[in-house]
């Protein structure tokens, strides 16, 4: 048995199916060896499965140490505008044999993981400056 060519099974998924860019699958492949290092105590462990929120939350990492502000455009332009397309990538890529799953897998857990707005760009808003605790006196109770 031959090794499967991620390269050419990403090909065979983006022509059956256009929906996503095929960085969008080198982007998850990616991220899941983030997610799988960072559960895995930074590697100090043997790899094992990761959960639909672990990689999620490896994805999101990922993503920030990429692509910065950037990260929301760049997985628009991929057709990725939400975790649910995460998922969908995650489970093409199963169905072609490039990831495995466990029984309890399934596409809906990666429903709502998170708003895309709130993990990749408000990490790079303006804080809001602190404001004072004290209540001011009155202008007339100044001296």
């Amino acid at each position: 048995m031959q090794p499967i060519e991620f390269d050419e099974v990403v090909q065979r998924i983006t022509q059956a199916n256009p929906r996503y860019h095929r960085d969008a699958y080198f982007f998850v492949r990616e991220g899941l060896d983030h997610a799988q290092r960072r559960v895995t105590k930074n590697g100090k462990e043997l790899p094992r499965h990761v959960t639909a929120h672990e990689l999620l939350d490896g994805l999101r990492h990922y993503g920030l140490e990429q692509y910065g502000p950037m990260t929301i455009t760049v997985l628009a332009e991929w057709g990725v505008t939400q975790c649910e397309d995460l998922g969908e990538i995650v489970f093409q890529m199963i169905e072609a044999q490039l990831f495995s799953k466990t029984e309890t897998d399934q596409r809906e857990d990666f429903k709502g993981g998170y708003k895309f707005h709130d993990a990749f760009c408000e990490p790079f808003l303006p804080r809001k400056p602190a404001t004072s605790e004290e209540p001011t006196a009155p202008e007339s109770a100044r001296v």
